[in-house]
């Protein structure tokens, strides 16, 4: 079977500027693994890439220090 693929068309314009919720959503989504294609597009026509990638360097931060204290606190509570 042939696999069809939703591509966007030519006449797709820019989406604009996305609101602080979208860039948050699509964080989220893309960093889990779980964004569809539709809103995949939708990010990667907005008008700048810059605030997502703001939103994912935070992420990051947040995950990666995040995960440092869990950790530090099991193996405090361990002893």
């Amino acid at each position: 079977m042939a696999r069809i693929e939703n591509k966007p068309s030519q006449n797709d314009k820019p989406a604009g500027r996305p609101s602080i919720l979208k860039i948050m959503q699509g964080i989220l989504a893309g960093a889990f693994g779980v964004q569809s294609e539709r809103h995949r597009h939708q990010d990667f026509n907005s008008s700048s890439p810059l605030p997502y990638i703001i939103g994912g360097i935070l992420f990051l931060v947040i995950f990666v220090v995040s995960v440092a204290l869990i950790v530090r606190w099991v193996l405090a509570t361990q002893t």
